[in-house]
């Protein structure tokens, strides 16, 4: 798929694994909306790759909505990345036996989940309304980010791994509804990426190479730009679809 002049949607596109993919993007020729809710920072990248910056929660449908009419206006919407996303460690029960809040997990769930389904349908119903590609079928793609918690989920990331397991659970059936329209699907589950949530300095160094122990191989954190090129791949290829794709440098996570 030729995304050059085409327009497309980064959630949490301000940082981490959304600011390159974001980058990436508008490298190759896309019109890049940045949907976040870090107004300096996202109008910053923005800024810099020749994009648009839209406040947004991705769970809000007006806000959502309105930063799909943006990316309609630069150009025409063909790229939705769901990069938004949180987590919130807390196991089930407690130390003195009371139950995690319910609010909790019903907030990770409403981010990540709920949250990318929203973007999903809005972005594909503007997708859908476009002219096709020169291939005379093609429409755009939608890329989802789950997480390795989905299958290896540690404890304390019940709320988490329930959140990302319904991403990689509605991908194939999503690929199947917008098959007629020409907009494939597909998620990439990441595992231990090195990001701006590990902070920085020394001790933060430290730490991060220890993580960077349990990984197989290579034997480091990912880098968001390794991301970044993975999903530059699935949403160019046009067979890639319905798909979930660990980039993890083959490690499976231990129960802590």
């Amino acid at each position: 798929m030729d995304i050059a002049g085409a327009s497309a949607i980064v959630t949490g596109g301000a940082s981490g694994l959304g600011e390159a993919t974001a980058r990436l993007l508008a490298q190759r020729g896309s019109k890049v909306v940045v949907l976040d809710l870090q107004d300096e920072k996202g109008e910053k990248v923005a800024g810099e790759i020749g994009g648009a910056y839209v406040k947004a929660d991705v769970a809000d449908e007006e806000q959502v909505r309105a930063a799909v009419e943006t990316a309609s206006e630069l150009g025409p919407l063909r790229i939705l990345v769901n990069s938004a996303g949180l987590g919130r460690a807390g196991r089930i029960i407690g130390r003195d036996l009371a139950p995690i809040p319910l609010e909790q997990f019903e907030f990770v769930l409403r981010v990540n989940l709920v949250g990318t389904y929203n973007c999903a349908r809005l972005a594909a119903s503007a997708m859908a309304a476009t002219e096709p590609l020169a291939d005379g079928t093609s429409r755009g793609a939608i890329l989802n980010t789950a997480s390795a918690a989905a299958f290896d989920g540690q404890i304390g990331q019940t709320p988490y791994s329930a959140s990302k397991g319904g991403v990689v659970g509605m991908t194939l059936p999503m690929a199947r509804d917008l098959a007629r329209h020409g907009i494939r699907v597909n998620t990439i589950a990441p595992g231990l990426i090195d990001t701006p949530i590990y902070g920085s300095g020394e001790q933060a160094e430290a730490f991060k190479a220890k993580l960077g122990e349990s990984v197989v191989y290579p034997n480091r954190l990912g880098r968001a730009e390794e991301f970044a090129s993975m999903a530059l791949e699935v949403l160019t290829n046009d067979y890639m679809n319905g798909e979930t794709i660990r980039l993890d440098g083959a490690i499976r996570m231990p129960p802590r």
